[in-house]
C-alpha cells in the first residue's frame, strides 16, 4: 500500500488512492474537505524532490498551467508544499485518453470525428500560446476524452514559458518521439509551431490509423522526422477529403516557416473546412514537403504500432505523465541511442559542410528551426557583400500596407506575425525584429509584428432559456457579458421567461460581447369568437347572444348531435397522441460578415434535418429571431444564402 494513502496535505486534501504514475510524479485521487469535492493531486516523487533542478521544473509546470483557464485544458486548482511534499491540485477527469479511445474505436476515425477532436485541441493550444506557453508534448496520451465527447489537453509536465531556456533531445522527448517536431528532434530552438507540428501528427494518426514514421528505436524515428516525408493521408485512406489532407500536411511541414504561423490560423482553416468540406485551399503540397531529404521514409524495421501503453500506465480520471514507450519493450535501447547519437553527429557534420561550401541557392537544404520565429531568418542569408540599409522608424504604428511598401522600397524582405497590444490599433505595426534603427543587408528577412488588438478573455456561454429576465441579466453580468437587445415574443412559456438568446449554449465569445434575449410575453391571445349566425344546440348554452331567429318548431332536435358527444374531429381520449405538443424557441440569426453588400438574404433553419423556416429577409431586418418548433433537445442548423453558418443543440421546453 502506498505510504501516502490516507495522508492529509495542508490539513485539506485527503489522498485516497493512486490513479497514475509518471516519470516525475505520482497522481492520487483525493478529496478536498474544504469544498467537499474529488480532485487529482500530483505529488513530486520523493527521490526527485531532493534534486533542486527537478523541483524547479515541477514548480515551473505548476505556475505555467495555473496561468491557463480554458474548457479544453485540465484546470489547476492549487499549488503548494506541505510536509516536504511538493504537489499541485488539479481537476479530476472522468474519461479516457485519446490514445485509449483510438485503440477502442480505431484504428481509423471518421474524418468528422477527427475534425471534432483536433478543433478542440487547437483551441486549447491557441489559449496556451496566447499566454506564452508551449506544451512541447502534444500526443494522444495527453489528450483526455470526456463522456460528452469534449476533450481536455493535459500533462504540461515539460511545458515551458516561451522565453525559457530550450533543451536538446531529452529523455522526456524520446518517450514522445513519434510526435516531436524536426526542430525538437535536432535540439534546436522551438516555438508554438512545434506544437502545431505535433497536433498535425495527432490528426494524421486519427484519419489514417497509423503514425507517419515508425522505427525500432527512438533515434531512428527522430531521424525520419528530420529527413523524411510521410505518405500523404489520402494514399492511406482515399476517403479523406482533399482539404483535410492539405490542413494535415501544412501543419506537419518539416520547415517551420511552411507551417501555420499560429494555432488561430489553423483553426480558421478547420472552420472553413467544417463549413465546406469541398473547399480548396490551393496549398502547394510540394512546397510543404521541403526537407533536408525530400524522399519517402525507408522502413527500418517491421511496421507495428508503437507508443501504445499498457492499461496500468495511465489510469482513467487522471492527468499523468507518459512513461517512455520503449523502456520496457527494448532492453537494448541505450545501445541504439548511442549509435543513433553518433549517426546524428555525422549527419550534422555533413550538413554543415554542405551548407558551408554550397554557393547560391542552397538555402533550402540548411537546417531549419535553429532560430526562434522572432529572429531574422537564417535560411535566407543575404549577400555578405550586399548594401546595408537601416530599418526605418516610421513603420512603427503604421498601417500594414504602408509598412510593407516602405520595406519593399528598401529591399528588405519580411515575415509577418501577430501579437496582442493594448496601445496599437489592430493591423498596425507594433515592432520589428531586429529593432528599427538597426542596419540589415538588402534581401535579409526581418520579422514584422502587427497588432491583433488587446488580449480579450474568452467566455463560454451558458443556456439562459427557462430563466427569468432578471436571473439572465445577473448571469450575464457574472460572466462579464453585456445585455444586448431584449425583445418579446408569444410562447407557451410563462410571461417574463427567457425563450431565446443570440449566443448559442457552450459557444466561446470574447468578454464584453452583447447577448440579445427574447422574452416570453405569454401565450398568444386567441381571437374572440364572433356572434354565430347558426343556432345553438338544444340544451347547450352558448353564452353568446343569439342574433339569428330561432329554428322552426317543426325542426326536430333529434337532428342535432347530442351535446354529450365529442365533435367528430376530436379523437377519443384513448387515441390521444403520446408525444407532448410542439414547443417554440426563438433562433437568433445575424447577418454574416462578408454579406454586408447584399440587399436581401435567404435564411433556412432546420431542426433535426426538417426545414422549419425558409424565407428571404431584407438586410435591414437583421438580426432576426424567428420562432421555430421542436421537442426535447434537437439539433438546429442555420443556413444563410445556402451556407451553413451555425449548428448547435437547442433544448425546447417539454
Amino acid at each position: 500500500m502506498d505510504q501516502y494513502i490516507g495522508k492529509f496535505l495542508d490539513n485539506r486534501y485527503e489522498l485516497l488512492e493512486v490513479i497514475g504514475t509518471g516519470g516525475m510524479a505520482v497522481v492520487y485521487k483525493a478529496r478536498c474537505h474544504r469544498l467537499n469535492r474529488l480532485v487529482a493531486v500530483k505529488v513530486l516523487k520523493a527521490d526527485l524532490a531532493q534534486d533542486a533542478e527537478f523541483r524547479r521544473r515541477f514548480h515551473d509546470e505548476s505556475q505555467a498551467v495555473a496561468m491557463l483557464s480554458h474548457p479544453n485544458i485540465v484546470a489547476v486548482y492549487d499549488v503548494s508544499h506541505s510536509d516536504d511534499l511538493d504537489y499541485i491540485v488539479m481537476e479530476l477527469i472522468d474519461g479516457i485518453t485519446l490514445k485509449q479511445y483510438l485503440q477502442k474505436r480505431g484504428p481509423v476515425l471518421n474524418w468528422r470525428e477527427a475534425l471534432h477532436f483536433i478543433t478542440q485541441i487547437m483551441r486549447a493550444l491557441s489559449h496556451a500560446h496566447s499566454r506564452g506557453i508551449i506544451h512541447r508534448d502534444i500526443k494522444p496520451h495527453n489528450v483526455m476524452v470526456l463522456r460528452d465527447g469534449s476533450v481536455k489537453v493535459s500533462d504540461f509536465g515539460i511545458a515551458r514559458i516561451t522565453s525559457a531556456h530550450q533543451s536538446t533531445l531529452t529523455q522526456e522527448a524520446l518517450g514522445s518521439v513519434h510526435y516531436i517536431s524536426p526542430e525538437q528532434a535536432r535540439g534546436s530552438h522551438i516555438d508554438a509551431r512545434s506544437d502545431i507540428y505535433s497536433a498535425g501528427v495527432v490528426l494524421y494518426e486519427m484519419i489514417t490509423g497509423r503514425l507517419p514514421f515508425e522505427g525500432e528505436s527512438p533515434v531512428a524515428v527522430a531521424i525520419q522526422h528530420i529527413n523524411s516525408i510521410p505518405l500523404s493521408p489520402r494514399e492511406l485512406n482515399p476517403e479523406i477529403p482533399e482539404a483535410l489532407e492539405e490542413i494535415t500536411m501544412k501543419a506537419m511541414a518539416p520547415n517551420p516557416d511552411e507551417r501555420y504561423l499560429s494555432a488561430d490560423e489553423m483553426l480558421a482553416d478547420l472552420e472553413e473546412f467544417r463549413k465546406n468540406p469541398n473547399i480548396n485551399f490551393d496549398y502547394n503540397m510540394e512546397d510543404l514537403k521541403t526537407g533536408d531529404e525530400p524522399t519517402r521514409p525507408v522502413p527500418v524495421g517491421p511496421i507495428h504500432e508503437t507508443g501504445a501503453e499498457p492499461p496500468q500506465a495511465r489510469a482513467r480520471k487522471s492527468e499523468v505523465e507518459d512513461v517512455d514507450d520503449y523502456e520496457d519493450r527494448d532492453p537494448a535501447w541505450p545501445i541504439w541511442l548511442a549509435a543513433g547519437a553518433i549517426l546524428v553527429f555525422i549527419i550534422g557534420i555533413v550538413v554543415f559542410l554542405v551548407v558551408l561550401f554550397s554557393s547560391g541557392g542552397g538555402g533550402e537544404d540548411r537546417e531549419q528551426g535553429s532560430l526562434p520565429v522572432s529572429s531574422a531568418d537564417a535560411s535566407e542569408s543575404p549577400d555578405p557583400d550586399g548594401e546595408e540599409v537601416e530599418i526605418p522608424a516610421n513603420i512603427i504604428n503604421a498601417e500594414l500596407r504602408a509598412a510593407r511598401y516602405r520595406l519593399e522600397q528598401l529591399g528588405i524582405e519580411y515575415d509577418e506575425v501577430e501579437d496582442y497590444s493594448d496601445s496599437i490599433t489592430v493591423g498596425r505595426v507594433i515592432k520589428t525584429i531586429p529593432d528599427v534603427g538597426e542596419t540589415v543587408k538588402k534581401g535579409q528577412r526581418i520579422t514584422l509584428v502587427t497588432s491583433k488588438g488587446p488580449q480579450v478573455r474568452q467566455v463560454t456561454m451558458i443556456d439562459l432559456t427557462g430563466k427569468t429576465e432578471r436571473e439572465a441579466i445577473r448571469q450575464l453580468q457574472a460572466m462579464d457579458l453585456e445585455l444586448g437587445e431584449v425583445t418579446q415574443a408569444p410562447s407557451d412559456q410563462p410571461e417574463g421567461q427567457v425563450i431565446g438568446q443570440s449566443v448559442a449554449n457552450l459557444k466561446e465569445v470574447p468578454e464584453g460581447t452583447a447577448v440579445d434575449l427574447v422574452i416570453s410575453s405569454g401565450p398568444e391571445a386567441s381571437p374572440s369568437p364572433s356572434p354565430s349566425p347558426e343556432p345553438s344546440h338544444a340544451g347547450q348554452p352558448s353564452g353568446i347572444p343569439v342574433e339569428s331567429p330561432e329554428p322552426p318548431a317543426s325542426e326536430s332536435p333529434a337532428s342535432q348531435p347530442p351535446a354529450s358527444e365529442p365533435p367528430a374531429s376530436e379523437p377519443p381520449a384513448s387515441e390521444a397522441p403520446v408525444q407532448p405538443p410542439m414547443k417554440q424557441k426563438a433562433v437568433f440569426v445575424h447577418q454574416p460578415s462578408g454579406m454586408e453588400d447584399k440587399s436581401s438574404l435567404r435564411v433556412r433553419i432546420e431542426v433535426d434535418g426538417q426545414v422549419v423556416h425558409d424565407e428571404s429577409h431584407e438586410a435591414l431586418e437583421f438580426p432576426i429571431s424567428p420562432l421555430v418548433p421542436g421537442r426535447g433537445t434537437q439539433q438546429v442548423s442555420v443556413y444563410v444564402d445556402g451556407v451553413l453558418e451555425e449548428q448547435y443543440m437547442l433544448t425546447f421546453s417539454s
